[in-house]
């Protein structure tokens, strides 16, 4: 049982898109996976002052928001948006602060609970209730920035674990809408992929209008972590808002090339639903983000690499518009010793062994994956 002063935990896992990216946005069905990787967030009450304090491990040095002005806060990002929906700010400017995702999140939360009938202000008073001032912190797994859901995740812990302390709770579907709702503030426009992936778990497919969990082979290595890969390529240089932006700047109409993508997903989920090699429509999934020119130049000479070798590979998620580097790349090769040797020549790139997990944002600690790891 937690006392007033306890810090209290909360967790989300990553997401990978095996197939979809982009297209998704333009009506056609992406498939995802949760990662057995995860975001935690913790609140601790500090008793004195009147704001809150964040801590978020490797991802700024801490900033402080006035609980009083938190509202304030809110409607000052939800007039950037807006700014950027009339082409008057670029998606990277909406949010100024890397903690102010979590924030905004929060800030969403109370805004509702007071357009609840019957609420009341959340402040200062019991602590596991009502919001008080107090340390937000957060720790993750999952490299930023790079195709992985790490801010999807954030937003999905931040979300339990508010519910939990103000009281709110939500089902699955509202607090699905909430993570698409925070996040179109970092993106620009939030497709239901990532939402979907970070709240529910499991494998997600989602269409424009309905969201399903196809079930695998129990002995599929998505299940059992053999024989898939997730290689960080480098931090992209551009955000998803900026790669999506050009995107629609440049295909938006082609209805024919994202029909293409839609038969790539259909033709890549059949193949793992089967137990059935999905190479081919890993590869063709790749060549057809090379055609949006999201794939930088020294990624897909990595990815021809691992072809060379008998693997397959692509970029998972919204790639760059400029740099060198894709962000993280999906690798399905069925020797172990192979891939070891192949990525024992990228010392500087991290990788591992991908695994599904079931469960998606949940109270308390993430469970510890450590074991997983296939390198440093």
């Amino acid at each position: 049982m937690t006392g007033p002063h306890d810090k209290v935990w909360a967790h989300a896992p990553g997401k990978l898109i095996l197939s979809g990216e982009h297209s998704v946005l333009y009506g056609m069905p992406a498939l995802a996976m949760a990662v057995a990787r995860y975001t935690e967030v913790s609140f601790q009450p500090l008793g004195l002052g009147e704001g809150l304090k964040t801590a978020f491990e490797n991802l700024s040095s801490g900033e402080y928001y006035p609980l009083k002005l938190l509202s304030q806060f809110k409607a000052s990002l939800d007039q950037r948006f807006d700014q950027f929906t009339r082409g008057e700010l670029d998606v990277h400017k909406i949010l100024t602060r890397p903690d102010d995702l979590a924030v905004y999140t929060l800030a969403s939360l109370l805004h509702d609970s007071l357009a609840t009938p019957g609420s009341t202000i959340p402040g200062i008073g019991a602590m596991y209730s009502k919001l008080a001032p107090g340390q937000l912190a957060s720790r993750s797994e999952l490299p930023i920035g790079a195709g992985m859901g790490s801010s999807a995740a954030i937003v999905a812990a931040t979300t339990v674990l508010f519910e939990n302390l103000l009281e709110r709770p939500k089902t699955l579907e509202e607090r699905y809408e909430r993570v698409r709702f925070c996040e179109r503030l970092k993106h620009g426009r939030a497709g239901p992929i990532d939402a979907a992936a970070v709240v529910r778990g499991g494998l997600v497919r989602a269409g424009e209008t309905d969201i399903a969990a196809p079930e695998l082979p129990s002995d599929h290595g998505l299940l059992t972590g053999y024989g898939w890969y997730w290689v960080l390529h480098g931090r992209p240089e551009s955000s998803t808002g900026e790669c999506v932006s050009a995107v629609k700047a440049e295909h938006a109409q082609n209805d024919a090339l994202w029909q293409r993508f839609g038969d790539c997903t259909t033709a890549f989920l059949t193949a793992i639903a089967s137990g059935h090699d999905p190479d081919d429509a890993i590869s063709e999934n790749q060549r057809l983000l090379e055609m949006i020119g999201v794939v930088p130049d020294l990624c897909q000479t990595f990815i021809r690499q691992i072809e060379v070798i008998g693997g397959a590979a692509k970029i998972c998620g919204a790639g760059s518009v400029r740099g060198d580097f894709g962000g993280v790349v999906l690798v399905h090769l069925e020797d172990h010793d192979k891939m070891a040797h192949f990525m024992s020549g990228y010392p500087q790139m991290q990788w591992s062994a991908l695994r599904l997990t079931s469960t998606g944002a949940a109270m308390g600690r993430a469970p510890n994956h450590s074991s997983d790891e296939a390198s440093p």
